[in-house]
């Protein structure tokens, strides 16, 4: 142990936050991807949560498309909102 480096295999090709460039800038791929995956979760928690509530899977399934397109949407509008503000950033420092 005295003062000896450690020594921390790391694959090829990984990514990692000391390795970033100071100004990244989030694409809309990204961004829609993010939401889709994101909605893919809400849509099997709002049919799970409505179908306990009515027992019907066809009441489950109306709410979870129509509440599940807008507000898709909606996320996707406000991520790419906040892709364009500044407020709360800081450049990565690199040491």
């Amino acid at each position: 142990m005295g003062g000896e480096a450690s020594v921390v295999a790391r694959p090829a090709g990984a990514v990692y936050a000391g390795s970033m460039p100071a100004e990244t800038t989030t694409t809309r791929k990204r961004s829609l991807v993010k939401a889709l995956t994101y909605r893919v979760i809400i849509v099997c928690l709002d049919f799970l949560a409505i179908y306990i509530f009515t027992h019907k899977v066809e009441v489950a399934l109306g709410f979870m498309i129509v509440s599940n397109v807008y507000t898709t949407v909606g996320y996707f509008l406000h991520e790419r909102l906040w892709a364009r503000i500044r407020w709360g950033t800081e450049p990565t420092r690199t040491a």
